[in-house]
């Protein structure tokens, strides 16, 4: 790349070193260059704007007497974790160039590489990272030819890795939302739309096709990280376009870690018949990770359930809330382990007071396997490594543990022998960086324990060898002293100069004393002096080759790392359960769903337990659908969440918030839930509305939950009330359990024309004009609204109360004069005009025709057909 491009005057004439930092920025045009110049990181031109503005730090000039200044910022690199935090949080990539060259030995100008590069999605560095979050990146691909397409997603920091290989574009959408990934890959021809390309605008990296996304280097890029012959292996034989998309992530590896060598998983193909789908609006509209409002904590589910100790717990425990089984048998396995930890609160205890002491295995085995761990990471190690038997020793002594259970600690490890080296080898508290020393114990390397001696007590040496000369020569005055420039010196008055030894060297005269080195002090002196930086370099030496040692074990760690977070999910859905009284749920095949005394657990923990009012909810082959109606506030959308979350939890092997469930399997859940809009995407709360209503009549089966609240409400009242009842219709039809709440009153009238259709309604008590929510579900429809009440409980002023209840009077009145006049002119209008109307009523034949007439089993359209073929009968009678 020529100078211009960096945004300077050409004919600026630039030192060595601003050569070298261009000829080395011409590689990293992306990234921020973080410049190491002594102890400071420095950036310059445009790379120096952005750093000061983002960082908040101050601007100066490389040249400021100059006419062209060069813009010019820096940060201490002591201190550097903090400012490349700040900015990997804010979506900048970064290059850190480091000298690789010791500044003492270089001839000309130090050389410098990039030692690592730095991107939001693919830190391994507890920088960004969230300890019981995942970091994920994610790469996505479409080949509009074969209408194929692949979106995998990776995690470098723990080195888990899977994707999907799918034939509809929205599907990986809804991956991408549901997975919210910190750093997203594009091969350059793909046209992302336009409303997700705002979205996720500042997570973007566009990368070549031909390379990041080629099959051939894909391929090998697999053959070499997985270490296998064919792709079969990996189930990748028949999925081109996922191998694309494995390939952009090796390749963004080999670009950001600076090494050759693969530390993800083996990868495995997601297969969602596993498991309860649930999408990023179903998560969203069930306040599963965060609120509607997008914050996070109290109200969420994770909020409650959360009762993990270890960051690997925290993680899996997250991942099974985003992706339950589906299997009756997995679920009933960790059932059954949940249920052991719930019986046993002593058990239960201990375990929690020593994982509590764990730290992150799993992120520190990937450290230490890439060479970016610390001394401080050792130290955790070792730490977590002493609790290992500890918590295997109290599993063995269990009786009537779960078979499930068994399995996992016979294959325990407790990594004896690698606790022993680190013990051995690290102190407790050793320096923070590996060149800086002070990290290994006294009696791990001889050599080292030699330059221990001389760095730490050399100053006991010098006095020593004081104390020898004074005694040596009867000269108690002579002293010992130190400066800049002369070092080490021996010190005597003039009054006792006939006392000096002959081989006492004359360094400096001053008053009234002399100053004198001896040949043993300048050799001691000179071990002193350079027994810290051999004793930096030699533990230099010893940490690389001790995590180069620990790098071989990686597989041991993660395997222990995989069985702790597992205890730990056990333990927490067990310890929350006891916490909340929830109860173990029945699972089953069937398509049954019964719960008794239910409780939304995120509202309860808000509320409190004593203050929750718990409901039944019972879908069966007669009750299908069931319709909910009743006024605003009454809780009707809380009884179709806690419903879906129920399910959830069931499936998560978890227990439940009710007295008693039966859970027939669920494959998806769909929610349509709570009025929003999402302008960003050009898109009205009825057009987002519509948009997920078509989403699940698409998509929703027989296996499949749906929970549906206030269809229809975003246009007009007509308009709604057709797409509501169709929308009923369609699922009743189509067997889908569903939880139906409206507003519609008209819609009660469809549980006489469908059999698998129930009414229910939240009860509320009118008294003295205010009206009281009893929060509990039961049969039938409501009687009306209480729309102008709850608008009162609101706050609104009391004037617009009378005046609603006026108009509301008035309006009910219309409607009723309207249905008079209809059923007058529909059915008295065709009669004949006579005298006798009593007798003529008896004797016409539309009573004939009504006696043959079962109204249970007439549809709206079958209605309608009737009185037409009435009208061209009679109509032509007149008033």
């Amino acid at each position: 790349m020529s100078k211009k491009n960096f945004n300077y005057p050409s004919k600026l004439k630039l030192t060595p070193m601003l050569e070298q930092y261009l000829g080395i920025k011409q590689n990293y045009q992306d990234c921020l260059l973080f410049f190491r110049m002594g102890d400071f990181y420095e950036l310059f031109f445009e790379d120096a704007k952005i750093a000061a503005r983002e960082l908040q730090i101050a601007l100066t000039s490389r040249n400021p007497n100059a006419d062209t200044k060069i813009p010019m910022c820096g940060v201490p690199h002591h201190a550097v974790n903090e400012y490349l935090k700040k900015l990997l949080n804010k979506g900048y990539k970064i290059a850190i160039c480091d000298q690789v060259e010791d500044p003492k030995l270089a001839k000309k100008i130090v050389k410098r590489e990039v030692t690592k590069v730095l991107t939001p999605g693919t830190v391994v560095e507890d920088l960004n990272l969230e300890s019981k979050n995942n970091n994920f990146l994610v790469s996505i691909f479409w080949n509009e030819k074969k209408q194929q397409g692949a979106i995998a997603w990776a995690d470098f920091s723990t080195g888990f890795w899977t994707g999907i290989q799918t034939s509809s574009l929205e599907e990986i959408w809804q991956w991408l939302f549901k997975l919210n990934p910190n750093e997203i890959l594009v091969p350059d021809n793909f046209n992302l739309p336009i409303k997700n390309h705002n979205i996720f605008k500042d997570k973007i990296r566009i990368l070549p096709k031909s390379s990041y996304y080629s099959l051939n280097t894909g391929t090998e890029l697999l053959y070499k990280a997985e270490q296998i012959t064919s792709l079969k292996t990996l189930d990748l034989e028949d999925k081109p376009e996922l191998v694309r998309v494995c390939g952009s992530i090796l390749s963004y590896h080999l670009q950001t870690q600076k090494t050759n060598k693969f530390h993800l998983h083996s990868f495995t193909v997601l297969n969602p018949t596993n498991y309860l789908i649930l999408d990023e609006i179903t998560e969203r509209n069930l306040e599963l990770f965060t609120l509607l409002d997008g914050k996070k904590g109290p109200g969420t589910l994770i909020y409650i359930l959360d009762n993990t100790l270890t960051p690997m717990g925290g993680r899996l425990l997250k991942e099974r809330l985003s992706k339950p089984w589906r299997k009756v048998k997995i679920i009933t396995q960790h059932q059954e382990v949940v249920s052991f930890f719930y019986t046993s609160d002593e058990l239960r205890n201990e375990i929690r007071s020593l994982l509590n002491k764990v730290y992150d295995l799993e992120r520190l085995a990937i450290r230490i396997f890439l060479s970016k761990t610390t001394p401080k990471d050792l130290v955790s190690l070792k730490e977590t490594l002493t609790i290992l038997p500890q918590v295997h020793l109290l599993l063995k002594k269990q009786k009537n543990i779960p078979h499930f259970l068994i399995q996992n600690y016979k294959k325990w490890d407790n990594l004896e022998d690698i606790k022993e080296i680190l013990e051995k080898a690290i102190l407790d508290n050793p320096s923070p960086l590996i060149t800086e020393g002070n990290i290994f114990k006294l009696g791990f390397d001889k050599q080292l324990d030699d330059l221990i001696d001389l760095t730490e007590h050399g100053e006991q040496k010098l006095k020593e060898l004081l104390k020898k000369e004074q005694e040596k020569h009867n000269i108690p005055q002579l002293k010992l002293g130190y400066n800049k420039v002369f070092g080490y010196y021996l010190e005597l008055s003039k009054v006792h100069k006939d006392k000096v030894p002959s081989y006492f060297e004359r360094k400096q005269t001053l008053v009234n004393s002399e100053r004198f080195i001896t040949p043993e002090l300048k050799e001691l002196e000179d071990k002193i002096l350079i027994a810290s930086e051999k004793r930096k370099l030699r533990e230099y030496e010893l940490f690389q080759s001790l995590r180069d040692q620990l790098a071989q074990q990686k597989d041991r760690f993660l395997f222990m790392a995989k069985q702790i977070a597992e205890l730990d999910y056990w333990q927490s859905l067990a310890e929350t359960a006891r916490k909340w009284g929830w109860t173990k749920p029945e699972i089953t095949t069937s398509l049954e769903l019964e719960i008794k005394q239910g409780r939304h657990p995120s509202i309860e923990g808000v509320i409190g337990k004593n203050n929750y009012i718990p409901n039944d909810i019972i879908l069966s082959n007669e009750a299908k659908l069931l319709i909910i109606t009743g006024p605003n506030m009454a809780g009707k959308s809380t009884i179709l969440r806690q419903t879906a979350i129920i399910c959830i939890l069931t499936q998560m092997g978890s227990f439940v918030p009710a007295s008693y469930a039966k859970i027939g399997i669920t494959d998806r859940i769909f929610s349509r839930v709570g009025a929003s809009d999402n302008l960003a995407q050009g898109q009205s709360t009825f057009m987002v509305e519509m948009t997920e209503t078509a989403r699940i009549l698409r998509l929703a089966g027989r296996k499949s939950l749906v929970i549906l609240d206030e269809i229809g409400r975003g246009t007009s009242t007509f308009d709604g009330m057709a797409l509501a009842w169709a929308v009923a219709e369609e699922l009743s039809k189509r067997q889908v359990r569903t939880l139906f709440a409206t507003h519609y009153h008209e819609l009660t009238q469809l549980e006489q024309e469908y059999p698998n259709i129930r009414n229910f309604n939240i009860a509320v008590k009118e008294w003295k004009g205010e009206i009281i929510f009893l929060r509990k579900l039961i049969p039938g429809p409501a009687d009306k609204s209480y729309g102008i009440e709850v608008a009162k409980l609101a706050g609104v002023p009391n004037q617009v109360i009378a005046r609603a209840k006026e108009i509301l009077n008035a309006l009910e009145q219309k409607e009723a004069e309207i249905k008079k006049k209809i059923i007058q002119k529909n059915l008295l209008s065709f009669l004949p005009k006579t005298k006798n109307f009593n007798q003529k009523i008896a004797t016409h034949p539309i009573l004939e025709e009504l006696k043959h007439i079962d109204p249970n089993n007439l549809t709206p359209i079958m209605a309608l057909n009737i009185l037409n073929s009435w009208k061209q009968k009679w109509g032509k009678y007149e008033n």
